[in-house]
């Protein structure tokens, strides 16, 4: 697992730990923890590593290979991406995702909200030196999130104790 997906995988996993398989109470988030991860690991992901596919470059014994789209269909996909995390931003500031969680979550989620927006711009323009430095922006947004929301290590208990 790549130290990105870990990151996510994290982050999702704290965000997961603040929901209650319980009814809420009035001080609870109304969505469960299995809803986050499901939600990060099915949808935030998959939609995220769109984007981030769309520009860059890959070295392999073969030589360099650049990761722009070169077809109608992969700008496509591209622009959707950028769509459906503006559509996914807005899910996680909705009262099912945000209720009692406070305003830094707000705050991390109007970050992916104008981050995405502005993807979806460098998507529009084809112009993927732009994809590349959003994409840079959009992974330090969630890597932010995930580190405010990251759980605290578990002390490690001594077996001989």
């Amino acid at each position: 697992m790549s130290i990105r997906n870990l990151a996510i995988a994290a982050g999702a996993l704290f965000l997961a730990s603040c929901g209650s398989s319980e009814a809420p109470t009035a001080n609870e988030p109304t969505i469960d923890r299995e809803a986050i991860i499901s939600f990060m690991q099915e949808k935030v992901q998959p939609t995220a590593d769109i984007y981030w596919g769309s520009a860059g470059f890959l070295s392999d014994e073969d030589g360099m290979h650049d990761l722009s789209p070169t077809t109608e269909e992969g700008w496509a996909a591209t622009l959707q991406s950028t769509k459906d995390l503006q559509a996914q931003a807005e899910l996680l500031m909705s009262d099912t995702y945000a209720a009692n969680r406070g305003q830094d979550w707000q705050d991390f989620a109007q970050g992916m909200l104008d981050v995405a927006k502005k993807a979806e711009q460098t998507a529009l323009d084809r112009d993927s030196d732009a994809i590349f430095e959003t994409g840079g922006v959009m992974y330090n947004v969630c890597r932010g999130c995930h580190t405010a929301y990251a759980p605290e290590e578990p002390p490690v208990s001594d077996p001989n104790a």
